[in-house]
């Protein structure tokens, strides 16, 4: 059994399910005893309940001949996946290639732990180079996509965090 009800507060409708001891309402939070509550519709179906609902939400708008017009919800999920396109469709109504965007998200997902992140790439360069000083580290990240401004803050962040030491412009992991 479904029932559609209503706040005294808020003049707020949902539907419940069955007959719990308690409701809140979903807009304003205020919480009543079930059997307190004002139901302006019973049915078996939620889908009956929620059509109940919506008919009343249009009536209160004054579009009730509006939705009469409409098909019932069960109707319309029927439909659903005959109303919407597909993805394809979709990339090339926007001028992609749906073939290449597909490649390059397979791209993007490969490997052992996906891509590495800016800062990862900033580490692996401290580690990797011989006596690596600022812009041989800029160079190194920037090579791997890195922009040259994330890397100086990279670098300082490191420092203060203490997981890089400096000395006479040679940086060291720490």
């Amino acid at each position: 059994m479904y029932s559609v009800v209503g706040c005294t507060e808020c003049s707020a409708l949902w539907v419940i399910e069955g007959r719990p001891e308690t409701s809140q309402c979903p807009r304003c939070g205020k919480r009543r005893q079930f059997d307190l509550l004002r139901k302006f519709a019973q049915t078996e179906t939620a889908d009956a309940a929620r059509q109940a609902r919506a008919a009343m939400l249009a009536e209160r708008q004054d579009l009730g001949e509006a939705f009469d017009g409409l098909d019932s919800y069960a109707e319309m999920e029927t439909r659903i996946d005959e109303d919407v396109i597909d993805h394809d469709t979709y990339l090339e109504s926007k001028g992609v290639d749906s073939n290449e965007a597909a490649d390059a998200g397979r791209r993007a997902t490969e490997g052992a732990g996906g891509s590495t992140s800016r800062e990862e790439i900033v580490r692996t360069a401290l580690a990797e180079l011989d006596d690596p000083d600022e812009d041989a580290v800029v160079e190194y990240a920037a090579e791997h996509g890195v922009p040259e401004d994330y890397t100086q803050r990279a670098l300082q962040s490191l420092l203060r965090a203490g997981d890089v030491s400096e000395n006479r412009g040679t940086y060291r992991l720490v």
